[in-house]
């Protein structure tokens, strides 16, 4: 019976920290729908990058079931950017100026993330691009293959109730 009264305390904290993990909605070509913490997100790795990696760079799409972000463009570089160098995002034949600093990167506002959403939904390949604190050239190239279910499944996993 002592024994039994031991276990509580690590089957509790067991399941505090799985509760801490994202789960898994589903996978779709390169993209993948994830939810956590009442945040929801497609998300995905770059295929290749210009020069080493420094870290886990990420594109994300995020939704947050209060609503307070519905849709809200999250990139993580592989690299941290020069100051002052600008941030260029290319979906197919379409270009965006982003913001942010030293890896993180943002759409200018909430238009600019309905834009580019729109863009990642019917586009095939998408590049991010800027210069390093050196001047070397940052590039990082992601396919869209699935980003358009990742995006959608995302969105609904965390819809307002």
């Amino acid at each position: 019976m002592r024994a039994d009264w031991l276990l509580i305390p690590l089957l509790l904290a067991a399941d505090a920290a799985t509760a801490a993990l994202p789960r898994a909605t589903g996978i779709w070509g390169r993209w993948g729908a994830f939810e956590r913490a009442g945040a929801c997100y497609a998300i995905s790795e770059p295929e290749r990058t210009a020069g080493r990696s420094e870290g886990s760079p990420f594109a994300a799409i995020s939704f947050w079931r209060d609503g307070r972000s519905r849709g809200q463009l999250h990139i993580r570089l592989s690299r941290a950017k020069r100051p002052g160098s600008a941030l260029i995002l290319r979906v197919d034949g379409r270009t965006f100026q982003l913001r942010g600093g030293d890896r993180e990167a943002w759409a200018i506002d909430a238009a600019a993330d309905a834009a580019i959403a729109r863009s990642l939904r019917g586009g095939s390949i998408m590049s991010i691009e800027t210069r390093s604190a050196a001047g070397a050239l940052i590039r990082d190239h992601y396919s869209l293959r699935g980003a358009a279910t990742a995006i959608d499944a995302a969105a609904l996993a965390c819809r307002p109730r």
